[in-house]
């Protein structure tokens, strides 16, 4: 342990005030002066887990020659930098943060970075196949990050990750799927025919079913965001987490393509009206929240889709579905009325082409048949192929098809 006012730092405890000292010292580049740092805490751990965030984070030489480098801290550093050059943002730092405490209560989170063997990184991998493959993705993704960040450093000159197998999960990815068409009719008719008095959710649900808003979009809107005049929605920002998973309204959307305008179908004009005039009457709601609780600053993204689930289990025995589906049932919908895929991407505020087809490639797929009908009809109409020949191509098909 580093001796009281080293420059490694120090944790010792002060008899008087019966409490821990973390101790280091800043060098002040203005003035050249060194002062000295202290914080106090109730624990020797807490103490000591404060001063080496602070040695690491300085990259004190010395103190990581005497301590080593445990992996957990190369995560934190990866963690914070992302952070402060606006990588991520706090909802995402708060996820992340929880998983790096959770790894540093087992063996391989504590250990120093450059005593860990491929093996270890393996075993501790393949533990993980009870998780999603997303998260067994994503640490994969973080422990690499770590490692060769030791590398760039210099606190290691190879990577144990090199020849790591990435374990699939146990379970299946979950695919989330569109209402079909009976059942977005079933579930629409058992909505309107609920008065928003008995069932406060209801218009939560219409608004995303017919114009595709993340719930948590749906969830931000305030009367100034509806323009009545032109019937339009203003799409600026949503409900997040902070670090600590509370939750607050962001000041963007969750993507950049998220701001955006969305015209108001007219079927869903008096709903919304309806719930403007509550939000309106609402007492303590000094932001104009349309879907304001009333025992809570905001509504949480969970209450919104466990109320759903609980209605398509008890009403309709479905149990595969939640929020982003109906999120998921508009651009299907718009899909299959035979909108441009551009203009689905504009309104489902999705950040590029890319994200919009390979989201709902099944859709795609169903109308391929039909859409290759209306280039062959538009090379009868302009003559580039001859009526016989389609028709000789048509019987070869049919008589394929009666082979199989």
């Amino acid at each position: 342990m580093a001796e009281k006012g080293s420059s490694e730092g120090s944790v010792y405890f002060n008899k008087q005030r019966k409490n821990w000292i973390a101790q280091h010292y800043n060098y002040d580049i203005k003035t050249g002066n060194i002062a000295r740092k202290t914080k106090t805490f109730k624990t020797e751990e807490e103490a000591r887990k404060y001063l080496d965030t602070i040695m690491y984070q300085k990259e004190n030489p010395l103190y990581i020659k005497h301590n080593g480098i445990p992996l957990c801290e190369i995560l934190k550093q990866n963690l914070h930098l992302k952070y402060n050059t606006n990588q991520i943002g706090a909802a995402q730092y708060g996820r992340v943060s929880r998983s790096i405490d959770k790894l540093e209560k087992v063996p391989l989170g504590s250990k120093n970075i450059d005593d860990i063997t491929s093996y270890e990184l393996q075993e501790y991998l393949n533990s993980l196949k009870n998780l999603s493959n997303s998260m067994i993705e994503k640490t994969y993704q973080q422990l690499n990050q770590a490692f060769n960040t030791a590398i760039n450093k210099g606190y290691i000159t190879q990577n144990p990750m090199k020849n790591i197998i990435r374990p699939k999960s146990n379970k299946e990815d979950k695919e989330v799927r569109a209402l079909t068409v009976e059942e977005q009719q079933q579930f629409t008719s058992w909505l309107i025919n609920k008065p928003v008095e008995e069932f406060k959710y209801r218009n939560v649900f219409l608004i995303q079913m017919y114009t595709g808003l993340r719930v948590g979009e749906a969830l931000a809107l305030t009367t100034h965001d509806i323009d009545l005049a032109h019937k339009r929605i203003n799409i600026h920002r949503t409900l997040t987490t902070d670090e600590k998973g509370n939750v607050i309204m962001g000041n963007k959307t969750k993507t950049y393509s998220g701001k955006r305008t969305l015209p108001i179908p007219d079927f869903l004009y008096p709903y919304i009206i309806e719930q403007m005039k509550i939000a309106n009457e609402q007492i303590n709601n000094e932001e104009k929240l349309l879907f304001k609780p009333y025992n809570s600053k905001y509504c949480r993204r969970s209450t919104i889709n466990n109320e759903l689930q609980r209605i398509f289990e008890k009403e309709f025995n479905v149990t595969d579905i939640s929020s982003h589906s109906l999120r998921h049932t508009f651009g299907t919908r718009c899909i299959e009325s035979g909108m441009a895929p551009v203009v689905v991407q504009r309104l489902m505020g999705h950040k590029n082409i890319a994200v919009t087809l390979n989201t709902y490639t099944s859709v795609f797929d169903k109308f391929k048949e039909s859409e290759i009908d209306k280039v062959n009809q538009y090379y009868l109409n302009e003559n580039l192929i001859g009526t016989n020949n389609l028709l000789n191509e048509n019987n070869k098909k049919n008589d394929i098809e009666n082979e199989k």
